[in-house]
């Protein structure tokens, strides 16, 4: 856990990195925290760009999830659900070097953040939803 932001990192996959806010412990600021960690993230990937550009790609949802242990000899701490898929639908349609984040998201942190709406996007699997780009804190 990384305790300064209260954040789980779940699972790496691929060049994808999994990682969830409020979780074991439930916490209040779970939306905020984790924006800060992509803010952070995002900071981190501009300063060492040089003359290589990484077109990451910043996706985040909020919602309720299963999470569990799954495993027999190795164990791993894993969640499931709609909102982990959802949050992987807002990295897939993040524009290069955004950090997108779902309406439900935006309704957390829209007093603590500055945010750009995207509008409506079609999203595969789950039809039309409303996204917005993360700009910085207030």
């Amino acid at each position: 856990m990384l305790p300064e932001r209260r954040i789980e990192k779940i699972k790496t996959i691929g060049d994808a990195y999994m990682a969830v806010a409020g979780l074991p412990v439930p916490n209040a600021d779970h939306a905020a925290d984790i924006v800060t960690m992509a803010l952070e993230i995002q900071a981190f990937m501009k300063a060492r760009q040089g003359k290589h550009r990484f077109g990451i790609r910043l996706g985040i949802h909020s919602g309720t999830v299963v999470a569990g242990i799954v495993g027999v000899k190795k164990f791993q701490y894993d969640i499931w659900g709609d909102t982990v898929n959802t949050a992987a639908r807002m990295e897939q349609n993040s524009l290069p070097g955004a950090i997108n984040i779902s309406a439900a998201t935006y309704a957390l942190v829209k007093d603590r953040f500055r945010c750009t709406p995207r509008g409506v996007v079609e999203v595969k699997g789950k039809g039309p939803m409303e996204m917005y780009i993360v700009e910085g804190r207030l």
